[in-house]
């Protein structure tokens, strides 16, 4: 099993996000380096929404509480769901 962190984001959020995005790379790419980040992105068209996958439930939540994004409120809502995966990873 796997967990899904999944980001709603606020309206304007590709023009916010600009001053904490450097800070933001460096904690994903770290979370990728390091074992517990599998894979990440944001949906597009809206941009609304960004997933998050990794392996445990609390690598996820320490990822959100520790994301510049989430403490400068640039994200109005986070979860994290469990996630049977099928096929791939």
């Amino acid at each position: 099993m796997k967990y899904v962190l999944f980001y709603e984001t606020v309206d304007n959020f590709i023009k916010l996000r600009a001053p904490f995005r450097e800070e933001h790379l460096y904690l994903v790419n770290k979370a990728h380096e390091d074992g517990e980040l599998l894979i990440g992105g944001a949906l597009c068209e809206p941009a609304d929404t960004a997933l998050l996958v990794f392996n445990e439930r609390e690598q996820a939540e320490k990822f959100a509480s520790n994301d510049p994004y989430v403490k400068e409120k640039l994200i109005k809502k986070w979860y994290v769901r469990p996630w049977v995966v099928m096929v791939g990873l």
